[in-house]
């Protein structure tokens, strides 16, 4: 599977249940959310304007555009968080098992393994973070993920999403 037939699975919406460890206090939060993912082609408004604050060509090749929408609830909080952002996947001309996910704030490298599990990896000067995604079936997918701040908190996640509905024809 490549970068874009992961996100194209990806389409649809979902349940999701997440827990996450504070690995310094051992702090337990757990939460849930609706996530609905939608594919975008380059030419989409959103998308070419994400590529030009980045100032990458929005019609290379093989790139795509995602738009994520969620709304949940923590379990420490009784507030929705309610939120939307886009995507732009730009995979690498030489190894498009590689690439970058470009976002209106920082942009994100992503690894696609030959075991069909999507890495991305987050770094800056106050955080690093590496998330694993990957499909059980069509309609179970699973995410880890490893958080280090700056100030040294450091946080592990587990995440559940099931598809509320069938997975998209090929």
């Amino acid at each position: 599977m490549d970068v874009s037939e992961f996100f194209e699975l990806s389409a649809g919406k979902w349940f999701s249940q997440r827990t996450v460890h504070n690995l310094k206090s051992g702090e337990l939060q757990a939460g849930k959310s609706d996530l609905k993912i939608e594919i975008l082609t380059a030419s989409d408004a959103a998308v070419v304007k994400i590529c030009e604050q980045h100032s990458i060509n929005p019609t290379s090749t093989g790139l795509k555009g995602v738009r994520i929408s969620w709304e949940g609830t923590a379990d420490r909080t009784a507030a929705k968080q309610i939120g939307s952002t886009i995507l732009a996947i730009v995979p690498n001309t030489e190894n498009p098992s590689e690439g970058q996910v470009l976002q209106a704030k920082g942009n994100t490298r992503y690894v696609m393994g030959g075991d069909d599990v999507l890495t991305l990896i987050t770094e800056s000067d106050t955080v690093y973070a590496e998330e694993r995604l990957w499909y059980l079936i069509p309609n179970l997918r699973l995410r880890t993920s490893v958080v280090k701040q700056a100030n040294g908190t450091e946080q592990a996640s587990f995440c559940s999403e099931i598809r509320m509905g069938a997975a998209p024809k090929s």
